[in-house]
């Protein structure tokens, strides 16, 4: 039974306690006897969670048979430290038992020239069979390719078939399927495992094979690759190159891992920060990527300051307006964070194109516009209560109305204008909408209250 993150989370903590109460205190040999005993993902959940000091000796002292496993299981922010350190001869024993996809994500991390060392040493089936992959991005179908499915005939029967199927010791992981070919390798159709299992073994596999399954082109992105295998639930999917000769398949555990990155990738991006930034990372390296993006933020702060300063004068005789003015640009910006949060994910999953965007932007100014007078009418008499001045509620409320309607459509546009222009909105999207949502909430709140108290 799966177990709940939160226990699973705890172990870990409790087991990272541990380990590094037994190596402030020198006792390595307990915390080898403890690595033996846990499995791969584990040590490898180990290690993410661990500073950077205690992981050199924890991958030291791990067991060199299970290495490969750990390192697949490892983001490749502390993957490449490991990967960097070995010699060629380390890394073809790291690759040995690891599945071919798995194996072209370690090679494409490393320089070409240790990636070509490292294929000239595997065996000449094992090389082959990662060169046909080692070509395709790594975020395409290609890139995420394992070929190690098994393959039949059409001609041949299911007695045929099962005799063969028991000649494997096992069969590949996440197998729900066989996949039919002909004589030079072309994708003919799928054989599932329960039809070859709950027919007469006479039949040929001609007779009962799946044909309605389309394959995956080498050359689809893996996000539209994600949406395929939600959209029909499928554990595994046979991959083919541009003449439609098989490759291998993808499964459902590669799929996983791209659902998961994309939302790292998202969730990290809204900050401006990279996807496969690590939890502890060193300062010299975290402060450069974080600073970048603050300098961005600082000039759009002064782009926004700018504007305060253009009513200066009127914020001199209107003491209560810079009291209010932050009142405005955050309802703004939590407003237009939300709508950005809905279109972003709608794009990520697919669901916004031409057809719907109108409508979709249509009901997002019309949310903003019912929030907007309801928030404005609380906080106009809440203004004019607090200075006594039911001009300034007027105005509050006409500012937050605007800039809710603002917001609304920044949010909305500016994702749709980033993803045509080639940038990402997830990294490039909250930056811009701040500074238009500030730009505006404080240029409509002092131009209105300059035209008030003119």
């Amino acid at each position: 039974m799966q177990q709940p993150r939160e226990e699973v989370e705890n172990r870990t903590q409790t087991q990272l306690g541990q380990v590094q109460s037994q190596l402030e205190s020198g006792t390595l040999e307990q915390v080898k006897r403890m690595l033996r005993a846990l499995r791969p993902a584990e040590i490898a959940s180990l290690l993410a969670s661990s500073p950077p000091r205690y992981r050199e000796i924890l991958w030291e002292l791990s067991s060199k048979k299970i290495r490969g496993e750990i390192i697949e299981e490892l983001p490749v922010e502390i993957q490449s430290p490991f990967l960097k350190a070995m010699n060629t001869q380390d890394l073809v024993q790291l690759t040995e038992n690891l599945e071919s996809d798995d194996v072209v994500d370690i090679l494409q991390t490393l320089p070409e020239t240790v990636t070509q060392q490292v294929l000239s040493a595997m065996s000449a089936q094992d090389r082959e069979r990662v060169e046909s992959i080692l070509n395709y991005d790594e975020n395409t179908a290609g890139g995420l390719t394992n070929t190690d499915a098994i393959t039949v005939r059409p001609r041949f029967t299911l007695e045929v078939v099962l005799r063969y199927i028991r000649r494997h010791s096992e069969l590949p992981p996440s197998t729900d399927s066989l996949i039919v070919v002909d004589k030079k390798d072309h994708y003919l159709g799928l054989l599932p495992l329960s039809t070859l299992l709950t027919n007469d073994p006479g039949v040929t596999v001609r007779d009962i094979m799946e044909t309605d399954r389309d394959p995956i082109h080498a050359d689809m992105e893996d996000t539209d690759v994600a949406k395929l295998f939600e959209r029909h639930d499928w554990v595994s999917a046979p991959v083919v190159d541009d003449k439609g000769k098989l490759l291998g398949r993808i499964t459902i555990d590669d799929v996983v891992d791209v659902i998961r990155e994309n939302a790292d990738h998202s969730l990290m991006g809204l900050a401006g920060l990279d996807e496969e930034e690590d939890t502890f990372a060193p300062v010299k390296r975290t402060t450069p990527r974080r600073a970048i993006w603050l300098g961005v933020n600082l000039i759009t702060a002064i782009i926004a300051s700018s504007v305060i300063n253009i009513f200066q004068d009127t914020i001199d005789k209107v003491v209560a307006l810079a009291v209010l003015m932050p009142i405005v640009a955050s309802m703004g910006g939590v407003a237009g964070s939300q709508t950005l949060t809905v279109v972003i994910r709608g794009m990520a999953l697919g669901h916004i194109g031409s057809n719907n965007v109108n409508w979709l932007l249509s009901k997002e100014l019309r949310v903003a516009l019912i929030n907007g007078i309801v928030w404005a009418l609380v906080m106009g008499g809440v203004a004019s209560l607090w200075f006594n001045d039911p001009n300034i509620a007027i105005i509050l409320g006409a500012a937050m109305i605007i800039n809710l309607l603002t917001a609304a459509l920044a949010g909305a546009v500016i994702p749709l204008m980033l993803r045509s222009a080639g940038v990402d909105p997830a990294l490039a999207g909250g930056v811009t909408l701040t500074t238009v949502t500030d730009v505006v909430g404080f240029f409509a709140f002092l131009g209105l209250a300059t035209l008030f108290y003119a």
